[in-house]
């Protein structure tokens, strides 16, 4: 499976663990579209970046929760990854269907969640 060309959107608070996630798609042939750090920053991305196959969610952005933002997404048909350190316990009733990487996370558990999400079009 190839990844190349396919674009993504990451949305983490934490400086390394962004850095880090961004080195590991690189890595996996994924091009970051748009990154951000911040709710406020990533809701506005989240209606604007153009051509993403999929979104990585950090759950929790310095206290408040990327909800809003998975909504926008899951409207627009982007399939989204939650990244969490508390797993599955981490997302709401409403999104426990969607993906799920647990922290701290590595590039193959990053490139076998996308694979799953994505299916064999990866």
């Amino acid at each position: 499976m190839t990844s190349a060309g396919r674009r993504v959107f990451v949305v983490e608070d934490e400086a390394l663990v962004l850095i880090n996630l961004e080195d590991i798609l690189e890595q996996l042939g994924w091009n970051v579209a748009a990154q951000a750090m911040r709710l406020s920053e990533a809701e506005q991305l989240a209606t604007s970046v153009e051509a993403i196959d999929v979104a990585i969610l950090d759950v929790n952005l310095g206290g408040a929760r990327v909800f809003p933002v998975a909504q926008i997404l899951r409207e627009r048909g982007v399939p989204i990854l939650f990244a969490t350190g508390y797993g599955r316990d981490g997302l709401p009733p409403e999104w426990d269907d969607h993906a799920v990487i647990v922290k701290p996370y590595s590039q193959t558990e990053v490139e076998q969640a996308l694979d799953r999400l994505l299916g064999a079009s990866v």
